[in-house]
C-alpha cells in the first residue's frame, strides 16, 4: 500500500475537513471517530504522510515515534479510561481491511469491549 496525499486523514490534517479535535501536538492529531463503535472512540493519527505502522516504524523520527506513543497513552488517561481499560486497534494492510492508507490507530473504551476475535 503505497501513501494517497489525498486520503481522507490527509485532507483533514491540511483543514479541508473538520474534526472534533480530543488532542493535537506538533507530531499527532487526535479526533472522534463519526461512526463511534463504544461511548469512546477516538482516531490518533501521525502528521506525517506514513501509510502504515509498518512504514511508520520504519522511517518515522525518533521523536515521531515517541509522542504518538505518548499521545495514545495520554488520550486513554484524559478520556478516564485507564483504570477501566481500552483497546487499541491499528488495522495494516489488505489482509486486516485498512480503509485508509494513513497510520491511524483506533482508541475504543467506555464499555465492556468483548473478546477481540471469534474462535477461528
Amino acid at each position: 500500500m503505497s501513501y494517497d496525499p489525498n486520503n481522507i486523514f490527509a485532507k483533514i490534517l491540511r483543514g479541508e475537513i473538520p474534526c472534533d479535535k480530543v488532542y493535537e501536538d506538533d507530531h499527532v492529531l487526535a479526533f472522534n471517530d463519526i461512526e463511534p463503535q463504544a461511548p469512546n472512540h477516538v482516531l490518533v493519527i501521525p502528521k506525517g504522510a506514513y501509510c502504515s505502522f509498518d512504514d511508520f516504524s520504519a522511517k518515522a523520527s525518533a521523536e515521531e515515534i515517541a509522542s504518538y506513543i505518548r499521545a495514545i497513552g495520554k488520550i486513554g488517561r484524559d478520556l478516564g479510561l485507564s483504570s477501566c481499560g481500552y483497546r487499541i486497534l491499528s488495522n495494516i494492510g489488505q489482509d486486516a481491511n485498512q480503509e485508509v492508507p494513513h497510520l491511524h490507530v483506533h482508541l475504543v473504551g467506555g464499555k465492556r469491549l468483548g473478546r477481540m476475535l471469534s474462535s477461528a
